[in-house]
């Protein structure tokens, strides 16, 4: 596969995970990765020591990054209250970032089922699907020792992300894919360096954004390569699935019941976050980089941008 690539600088990540914009095609980004990936792979199951008590005055996210900072509900609470919140929220993020890679997982095994077995492509697919596995692993541990409960999406949610990856192909596939990434990658990078945060959820952070950004590389790729000579129709239908399914992904982050499990009122908590200019502000500054490559392969169209704007992504 040939994807273009008008630039020719280099994009530099995390030392020497370095993927040339030079790069011709996904065989080419993929062997890169397959060598990162080599190099530079962790594995929380040994790095994070699970049974290390926690400190009970660090949060589970930087306080800026919870969904009330900011807000009068934050101002009434307690710094125990704002530690249990972060908590539960944070944790609630991870659920949901189980939640999206099993349908990740799913819909990469699917594209690959009768790829070319001997290509990098193919077997960097692989090698996402394994990191994948591991980092669904690692949200669960992670959540068990800060929380000791799990969250999922709602009823309705989880029906349509079988059907997104029952059906999802090609851009509409890779995109969400991306998507999904992206936006996880938003509240990790926000917390991995904060003393603030746990200790053991720093790591989980930073090996999440580690391994990720080869992730999302492979699916940037995979994305021009779908978009080479696609048709107005189609573009729109596709720019517009992929903008919905973020918008459902997005707005499941933080489930309702976290909120009542910090001991906070739940409604009063759900109505705070959706007028909390500031959450917005933090959402919008850091998903720049993600609507700069959607509108970059054609994927940002006007339809496309008022559902991102809905949810604060744009």
């Amino acid at each position: 596969m040939v994807a273009t690539a008008a630039n020719t600088s280099t994009i530099h990540d995390h030392g020497d995970n370095v993927v040339s914009l030079r790069d011709q095609g996904a065989d080419e980004v993929s062997e890169r990765l397959l060598a990162s990936s080599a190099r530079l792979s962790r594995n929380a199951m040994t790095e994070i020591d699970w049974d290390q008590p926690m400190d009970p005055a660090k949060y589970g996210c930087s306080p800026e990054w919870s969904s009330l900072y900011g807000t009068d509900y934050w101002d009434e609470m307690t710094e125990a209250q704002r530690v249990s919140l972060t908590r539960h929220e944070f944790a609630s993020i991870m659920n949901i970032g189980i939640w999206f890679e099993m349908i990740l997982q799913e819909m990469v095994i699917r594209d690959q089922y009768l790829g070319d077995y001997h290509t990098p492509e193919f077997q960097f697919a692989l090698t996402e699907i394994a990191d994948e596995c591991r980092h669904s692993i690692m949200f669960a541990k992670a959540s068990q020792k800060m929380v000791g409960k799990s969250y999922h999406p709602s009823k309705f949610v989880g029906r349509l992300g079988k059907v997104f990856m029952r059906t999802a192909r090609a851009e509409v596939a890779y995109s969400g894919i991306l998507v999904a990434e992206e936006i996880l990658d938003v509240f990790q990078r926000g917390c991995m360096r904060d003393e603030q945060v746990l200790p053991f959820i720093r790591t989980v952070n930073e090996i999440h954004v580690l391994e990720e950004s080869r992730h999302m590389k492979f699916a940037r790729e995979e994305v021009r390569d779908s978009m080479k000579g696609v048709g107005w129709a189609r573009r729109q239908w596709s720019a517009f699935v992929i903008a919905v399914g973020a918008a459902f992904i997005f707005t499941s982050m933080i489930r309702p019941q976290a909120y009542s499990d910090a001991g906070l009122d739940a409604k009063r908590a759900v109505a705070a976050r959706r007028e909390n200019e500031h959450f917005k502000s933090m959402v919008r500054s850091s998903c720049g980089h993600l609507m700069g490559f959607l509108d970059e392969v054609g994927l940002l169209t006007k339809p496309a941008a008022r559902v991102y704007r809905k949810v604060n992504m744009l």
